[in-house]
């Protein structure tokens, strides 16, 4: 998958996403390995099928999001 852009964040595998404001992003079947998503809020994002492999999640807000099927 190549990189994308959300919200001014560019998103790719490794991306540093610490404390970015993603609500609402749609992140369905991103690469997210070893993403630093450390303090972001991910409230109500779509993160189905998403590849959150070895990603850094730690106090991120995933309220509501969708993670379904995501890795």
């Amino acid at each position: 998958m190549e990189a994308v852009e959300v919200n001014g964040y560019t998103i790719e595998p490794g991306a540093d996403l610490g404390g970015a404001n993603l609500e609402r992003a749609n992140l369905g079947g991103a690469n997210l390995t070893r993403a630093n998503l450390r303090g972001a809020y991910l409230g109500w994002a779509n993160l189905e099928r998403a590849n959150l492999e070895r990603a850094n999640l730690e106090r991120a807000n995933l309220e509501r999001a969708n993670l379904e099927r995501a890795n």
